[in-house]
């Protein structure tokens, strides 16, 4: 059969759609619309995702769906540009329509307890007329949800307690819960809103104007409106407003809005930069490489958002739990109601008041609220802090994992070698360094880039190379310079032309023990001297190990290196590693490693990707950030070892404040349940008890935006290595 081709999902904004039970009745009612596929509901962006045939449904029939929930959608596209608009389109929360409903309420309440305060013989009729006029809306949005797949909402107990509050004689109680019921509403407003601060915290950072060359004049445009190519002026204390490559310029750039790097990078010709970074000390020129709706933050802002629509494990949980825990609740409430005037000849209307306050003190919504509301703060909390951690699932299996499974070539270490050892047997180590240059000068070997590289550092004047260099390939490199020629070579290539003396090779040797590189630099057959070389451990490696000791962890090494270069670097962390290990090999050990708990593996995100897929979790770093974005369960935007534990430390916060967050709602539910029964709980103070659980997960919940880096080491442990790396400067490699 033949295969449609998809088309464009449907993309809406809501409003008021502020908790998970919210989403949960909107995707309910969604699914049973004809037509429907791949509903994404996501209350902490307000978003709705989804798949239309609108043969079978028309887009006006999804939108007066969702209204008849008592939500109002807005039309949405994608992009960066239109995600801003989105949340300037948001309403702040005390002009919702949440807010004119409290207001109503509170109106209402004030209006009857005036009249009965006047005309005391009206005083209970005025409180019955006021319920029923603030019950209206409540119980219409019962009734759509019970006739859109969900009987058992907050609305429907909402309509049940105070119905029933007036059938006893209760129109004042019922005029006070559906007040504070009113109240609660709009502090979830207010809190979820809160809890979107993170994205938006995000989306404020892409620039909004854009100064650009054209036409060889500067012009002032919409960042939105910038094209590929467009070449952008960039003044010191100026965002830059999209992706670029620097053309002209050498400038200091704060990228910490970015990739959470406290120190300022420096930034000069061919150099990448990202939108929303700052420029610190001079002009510079960009030519724009991608466009506001995809550059690095609106990707991020992006990611992020669909992290937070994905639902974790817990989350699931609570979801299905919930499912069945509401309409128990109702039943408990009832036979609670009619079992002790049945059985026991007890009070009907004693009991049936009971009955109802049990029934508001069920009411889900706090346990249901407290898992995405931390997994949304801990997403939110990371992407600030360059930590990209893509959904709930990763962020709680983060939290269990036993041990950390790290690459060496570009993870471990800068991926580049470095020259490390300079001997010079015949002259000095400048001069042997000069020469040795003059030689590679033009090289794209690793090892003859980093031995200019080197020289250019310590500003040494370079010989000049007369008739171009010759290469002996897996050998050397010959050139003539002034004094005659000149090669720079493997030790076996030196061991063919000449006999090297024992103490000399024997001091190569030890070099190359410590996994170093040794290159001989000869004239004609002498021996100059030799330079020995390493792709050296970042430099927060050590401190980045270490913290991952002191928060338990175990951390081993998986690298297709040699096993001598392998223990060398190994020991300088102090971790186990395994060496000569092929792609397959490596599959192996993640597999052996998983028997004893969670392995997360660290990698560059390129070359690692299987066994990134074949571990609890992946960890992307210094592969790129294009790479880092698509690749892996987490993406490290720093490129910095100590991320992964700050990765590490943010889940099991994030995993606590779930924790809490159920303590909360089930035990306020539990201590009110019991006072319930023994007649010490009012009908308004048990929902005033529903309400002021909500709140308080929320509140909990948003505690970890707050989230610090500090908070990765113990207090006291491995304090001097954290001191020796925790802060120090490091870029953000790209390879486009």
């Amino acid at each position: 059969m033949a295969m449609t081709a998809k088309t464009e999902p449907l993309k809406l904004r809501v409003d008021g759609m502020d908790c998970g039970s919210c989403a949960l009745k909107i995707e309910t009612a969604l699914s049973r619309l004809p037509g429907t596929e791949e509903i994404s509901v996501n209350h902490t962006a307000g978003s709705v995702t989804l798949q239309l045939d609108e043969r079978q449904t028309t887009r006006r029939k999804v939108e007066d769906t969702i209204r008849s929930l008592g939500y109002v959608p807005h039309a949405r596209d994608d992009g960066a540009t239109v995600a801003i608009e989105d949340r300037a389109a948001e309403k702040p929360w005390w002009r919702a329509r949440n807010a004119r409903f409290a207001a109503l309420t509170g109106f209402l309440l004030a209006l009857a307890f005036a009249i009965a305060f006047l005309v005391p013989a009206i005083g209970e009729w005025a409180f019955a007329i006021a319920a029923v006029v603030g019950l209206v809306p409540i119980g219409s949005r019962a009734f759509s949800g019970a006739r859109h797949g969900t009987p058992f909402s907050i609305e429907t107990l909402m309509t049940v307690a105070a119905l029933g509050a007036l059938v006893i004689g209760e129109g004042a109680e019922a005029l006070v819960v559906i007040f504070l019921f009113s109240v609660g509403e709009l502090l979830e407003s207010f809190a979820a809103q809160r809890a979107r601060a993170g994205i938006k915290s995000l989306i404020d950072l892409i620039p909004r104007r854009a100064r650009v060359e054209r036409d060889g004049s500067v012009l002032e445009i919409s960042a939105s409106d910038l094209e590929i190519g467009d070449i952008a002026i960039v003044r010191p204390g100026d965002r830059i407003p999209s992706d670029g490559e620097v053309i002209d310029g050498i400038s200091e750039v704060d990228e910490s809005p970015v990739t959470g790097e406290s120190v300022p990078v420096l930034k000069e010709e061919g150099a990448a930069v990202f939108a929303g970074s700052v420029n610190a000390n001079t002009l510079l020129r960009v030519r724009i490489t991608r466009t506001a709706q995809d550059n690095t933050i609106a990707r991020i802002v992006h990611l992020v958002e669909e992290a937070q629509g994905a639902k974790a494990p817990t989350a699931r949980f609570i979801d299905r739990f919930s499912r069945y825990y509401t309409p128990a609740a109702m039943v408990v409430s009832a036979l609670i109601m009619v079992i002790p005037p049945l059985l026991f000849g007890a009070e009907w209307s004693t009991w049936i008041y009971r009955g109802l306050a049990v029934l508001l003190i069920a009411c889900p919504c706090a346990l249901v609220i407290s898992t995405p509301a931390a997994i949304a703060s801990g997403l939110a909390a990371g992407a600030r802090r360059g930590l990209l951690i893509k959904g709930g699932a990763a962020l709680e299996e983060l939290g269990r994992v036993k041990t950390i499974a790290f690459d060496k070539t570009g993870t471990l270490t800068e991926g580049r070698p470095k020259v490390t050892d300079i001997v010079a047997i015949s002259g000095d180590d400048a001069d042997l360094l000069a020469r040795a240059a003059a030689v590679e000068a033009g090289s794209s070997h690793p090892l003859g880039s980093a031995i200019t590289a080197a020289a250019e550092q310590k500003s040494l004047d370079i010989p000049r190379v007369f008739g171009g260099s010759q290469a002996i390939p897996g050998k050397a490199v010959t050139a003539r310079l002034k004094e005659g020629f000149v090669s720079v070579g493997s030790p076996r290539y030196a061991a063919e032309q000449m006999t090297i003396p024992v103490d000399i090779a024997q001091r190569m040797k030890s070099l190359e023990d410590k996994g170093k590189t040794v290159v001989v630099v000869l004239a004609a057959k002498a021996l100059l001297g030799f330079i020995a070389l390493r792709d050296e451990p970042r430099e927060d490696a050590v401190s980045g190990i270490a913290s991952l000791s002191a928060l338990g962890l175990r951390s081993v090494m998986l690298t297709g290196d040699n096993a001598r270069t392998a223990a060398a670097i190994a020991g300088t962390l102090g971790i186990t590693a395994k060496s000569e290990l092929m792609p397959d090999a490596k599959l192996d050990e993640i597999g052996n490693l998983r028997k004893a708990g969670g392995v997360a593996m660290v990698g560059d995100g390129i070359n690692d990707a299987p066994a990134l897929a074949a571990a609890s979790v992946g960890i992307a770093m210094g592969g790129g950030t294009d790479v880092a974005l698509e690749t892996a369960d987490v993406a490290l935007l720093k490129n910095r070892v100590s991320g992964v534990a700050e990765t590490i430390a943010l889940s099991r916060s994030t995993m606590g404040n779930i924790w809490q967050n159920i303590a909360i709602a089930l035990g306020l539910k539990a201590i009110f349940l019991v006072t319930t029964l023994t007649g010490t709980t009012t009908l308004w103070m048990a929902i005033l008890a529903d309400t002021g659980a909500t709140v308080l997960v929320t509140a909990n919940a948003l505690r970890l935006l707050r989230f610090s880096s500090n908070q990765t080491v113990p207090s006291g442990t491995a304090a001097a290595a954290t001191e020796d790396g925790v802060g120090q400067r490091g870029t953000l490699s790209i390879d486009r």
